[in-house]
């Protein structure tokens, strides 16, 4: 493919961020399950022994919601809600047919319930998080709070963990979507395609401005 044909997606920094964050993710994930179900303890050898696990886990959970945080601030206004996005899920049944519909931003409406509802489950788990984290913070907390914060904390897991299988359904599904975010490129046909209206703000960028004529 000729150099002019690609389009940058993601920076290598918005890149690295974004694997930092899965990398913890899938450490907080598998190792969580392993304290909640017996018959997954097993998966607590991600981070080690069992007691490793009980101290990592929490540290791992705060580096992925800080991580996660430096992404919400630059990608926050790309993932507000406007008029586009409800066409777009009025016609859900083409989009499960491979069809595009509306003039989508930078982000479609599917992509942005993901980002919204992964911003919603991790203050959710830091917070619970924080209440039963022992032996820093639990201490400080009534058994009635802390048992709350369990409820919490497992139910945010739960839901940030079907979150982020849809998130990796769809970059799978959407041919050209892992490309963007291991080489941080895509094709021009690619963001016409799928992503109109960032695709002409993008070359709005990139065409000079008309020069103007100085005279005699």
């Amino acid at each position: 493919m000729k150099q002019h044909d690609r389009i940058t997606r993601y920076s290598a920094p918005e890149r690295i961020n974004h694997w930092l964050v899965a990398i913890c993710f899938v450490l907080a994930a598998l190792s969580g399950l392993g304290f909640f179900f017996p018959s997954f303890n097993w998966l607590m050898g991600v981070l080690g022994t069992p007691q490793l696990a009980r101290i990592l886990h929490p540290f791992v959970g705060v580096v992925m919601f800080a991580a996660f945080m430096i992404m919400f601030f630059r990608y926050w206004r790309h993932n507000l809600i406007n008029r586009d996005d409800l066409e777009w899920a009025k016609n859900i049944h083409k989009i499960a047919q491979n069809q595009e519909v509306g003039d989508t931003g930078r982000y479609n409406f599917g992509q942005k319930c993901v980002f919204w509802a992964a911003i919603v489950s991790l203050l959710l788990l830091l917070v619970s998080g924080i209440v039963i984290w022992r032996p820093w913070f639990a201490g400080s907390f009534p058994i009635p709070v802390i048992r709350l914060g369990l409820l919490v904390h497992s139910v945010s897991a739960v839901v940030l963990i079907v979150v982020i299988m849809v998130h990796i359904y769809a970059a799978l599904w959407v041919k050209g979507t892992i490309t963007a975010m291991v080489e941080g490129w895509v094709s021009a046909s690619w963001a016409k395609k799928h992503h109109p209206r960032w695709y002409r703000a993008i070359r709005a960028k990139q065409t000079p401005p008309p020069q103007q004529d100085k005279g005699p």
